[in-house]
């Protein structure tokens, strides 16, 4: 499995298989993975992030001297890794983190952004990086915008390598509804990575948000004809084409979403529910189906249930 955008390469070394033993969203697993440059070296003390805004909660774990690094306690689901390091380009890239088989190890291959860091960089340790994002991340989660974003700047202004912070950054004014200021950030990240979808999918939202669902659309179309499109960017123009009545628009998005990643039990569960819509009990069933054998272990998998109870009475 492999994602791409214009400044990395995220490959997962192995497939895996499903299976389950037990609840799985009672149990918790771990994923390692090895971080190296673009020349193969591997890179002591990078710092590789968890998150999961589904259960509210990341991991973070630092490289050791081989590169080598472990994330304990994930709970199964879908997760987003993030890999960065000073004076390297930031990685991210999503998995499925299953139970009842191996995890296939995350190898992560950061570009050389700059020379090592000195001057104001050289005394910051990863411990201390990691300390400070977490500072910020806990801010975020108290809703403290203004001091979140005060934070992260700080982060960035020390460690300018870092410019995926800048999504944080956009989420913490899109919360205060100053959508002005979230688009700047989004723009920002485009300037260093035109190809970041995150960032084009979040300045489609931003513009929803406040009510331009012609701009967002345009946004998603101009992110879907690029090299680098994806799986969010295509899911969201499906969310635009349906929020405007344009169903079997958003039908054809949701089902490329889908094919684009075939784990992923979102779209399968928008194509469901318009198939309701629609009164095709048959399609209905069969995409519900898919997303509990997909994606068993989703918030989409706990709904498809319940839609497939309600058709079969």
């Amino acid at each position: 499995m492999q994602l791409r955008n214009s400044l990395l390469r995220f490959v997962i070394a192995a497939l895996f298989t499903v299976g389950l033993a037990g609840p799985a969203a009672a149990q918790a697993v771990r994923v390692g993975g090895i971080v190296k440059n673009d020349q193969g070296d591997a890179i002591k003390g990078a710092t590789v992030i968890a998150e999961n805004p589904n259960f509210g909660s990341s991991f973070s774990a630092t490289t050791d001297a081989k590169g080598r690094f472990t994330l304990i306690g994930l709970r199964p689901g879908r997760w987003r890794f993030t890999a960065q390091a000073l004076a390297h380009a930031p990685q991210a890239g999503e998995m499925g983190v299953r139970i009842g088989t191996p995890n296939p190890p995350l190898m992560f291959e950061l570009r050389r952004t700059g020379p090592e860091a000195t001057g104001a960089l050289a005394g910051i340790a990863a411990k201390d990086l990691q300390a400070d994002l977490a500072a910020a991340d806990a801010l975020f989660n108290q809703k403290k915008w203004d001091e979140a974003v005060a934070a992260y700047r700080a982060i960035m202004k020390r460690t300018p390598t870092l410019t995926a912070i800048n999504l944080q950054i956009a989420a913490a004014y899109r919360n205060k509804k100053d959508f002005d200021a979230a688009l700047g950030a989004y723009s920002a990240l485009l300037d260093v990575d035109q190809n970041n979808e995150k960032a084009n999918v979040g300045i489609a939202l931003t513009n929803l948000e406040r009510g331009d669902a012609k701009a967002a659309e345009v946004a998603l179309q101009k992110a879907a004809a690029g090299p680098a499109a994806g799986r969010d960017v295509f899911f969201n123009l499906g969310e635009v084409k349906a929020s405007v009545g344009q169903i079997d628009e958003a039908v054809k998005w949701y089902e490329k979403a889908s094919a684009t990643d075939p784990s992923w039990g979102r779209p399968l569960h928008r194509l469901g529910m318009l198939a309701l819509q629609k009164g095709d009990k048959a399609s209905a069933t069969k995409y519900l189906t898919q997303v509990i054998s997909v994606d068993p272990v989703s918030a989409e998998a706990a709904l498809a249930k319940v839609a497939l109870d309600q058709l079969n009475r």
